[in-house]
């Protein structure tokens, strides 16, 4: 499953935070936050967990996160 997702994050050490914390406590496969889209779109590939389980751990880190329509 590939999950895309609207955030906030807008600096390159939020980027690397959120997703070194992710990497820690999920599988997944490649993860990348692309912070000159308007969006600050994280793109996930290889998910292993519910979009949802992502929404709510990315916020918990204090950053935005929906699922991008």
């Amino acid at each position: 499953m590939i999950g895309i997702f609207k955030t906030n994050i807008a600096t390159p050490e939020e980027r690397t935070h959120v997703l070194h914390a992710i990497r820690n406590n999920y599988e997944v496969g490649q993860c990348h936050v692309d912070l000159e889209d308007c969006d600050k779109v994280l793109r996930i590939v290889n998910m292993k967990v519910e979009e949802d389980e992502i929404i709510r751990f990315v916020q918990q880190q204090g950053f935005n996160c929906e699922i991008l329509d």
